[in-house]
């Protein structure tokens, strides 16, 4: 008698912890659903809020009228105009653009970002636009000597970066001998190179490019042969899935109906 006692209350209590289980798994699940996505936040809203730096061009730069242009600002403006949105442009830097994105400034960061690890830890990205990658950016006349990593990575070569970002991380990792200058804008910072203050920058490939047009002075060297492979992409709140897969399909379809290349056109020339 008395172990059929404890057989009936062993099985009570196993079906109050089911029961708490299911009780704990629905909140769970309640929770989920409750969580709005961004996407459903833009549409009510009607405003996409956009983090970018406006130091960066091609792809983002805030003009002295205090408006944005630049090839992810006439992306991030066809974006919103999809979802019936108008922008709010949130300014960040490159240092403080992960911390701005983990306390959920913004839907969305753009404007040359380039795909890391580092900052996959607390954000996802969409779907890359293009292959990017760090060169050496240098006085054309003195391009023979800083082709290589080698030639760079010595006391005597004076290495110019902007605080924070990839391009200075790249230098603490691989040109660890070369005399570092952080400096602090990112759009006079070539003009130090053309001064002779500095000898060498380290950036994508895409941006040194681009400013090679602008400063007859500067030579990008070996674009095609980076020395570090890059992916250029947009970041977006980790963990919400309707929000990535939305802003996936747009990008899709920009590429497909050759919007994207007509844009990027105007600011990088024939995207092949």
């Amino acid at each position: 008698m008395r172990q059929r006692v404890e057989q009936s209350e062993s099985k009570h209590q196993q079906r109050r912890k089911m029961k708490t289980m299911l009780f704990s798994a629905l909140l769970l699940v309640s929770g989920v659903v409750q969580a709005q996505s961004h996407l459903d936040q833009v549409r009510v809203s009607k405003t996409l809020k956009v983090c970018t730096t406006g130091d960066y061009k091609p792809y983002s730069y805030l003009r002295s009228d205090g408006q944005y242009e630049g090839l992810d600002i006439s992306m991030a403006e066809s974006l919103a105009e999809s979802l019936g949105a108008k922008v709010q442009w949130v300014p960040t830097t490159w240092k403080t653009l992960s911390d701005d994105f983990v306390a959920q400034h913004c839907d969305i960061a753009l404007g040359g970002v380039s795909v890391t690890l580092k900052r996959q830890q607390i954000a996802w990205f969409a779907q890359p636009l293009g292959v990017d990658g760090k060169i050496p950016l240098v006085r054309c006349a003195d391009k023979a000597k800083y082709q290589t990593i080698e030639q760079i990575n010595q006391p005597q070569v004076r290495v110019i970066e902007p605080a924070g970002g990839t391009n200075e991380a790249f230098v603490h990792s691989h040109l660890p001998n070369a005399s570092l200058t952080l400096f602090h804008d990112n759009v006079t910072i070539f003009q130090q190179l053309v001064d002779k203050k500095a000898d060498v920058m380290i950036t994508d490939a895409s941006e040194a490019l681009f400013q090679q047009k602008h400063y007859p002075q500067l030579c990008a060297l070996n674009p095609e042969q980076p020395m570090q492979y890059g992916e250029k992409a947009y970041m977006i709140p980790r963990d919400d899935m309707s929000w990535k897969q939305y802003v996936d399909q747009w990008l899709h379809l920009s590429t497909a109906t050759g919007d994207y290349a007509r844009i990027a056109e105007q600011w990088l020339g024939v995207i092949k």
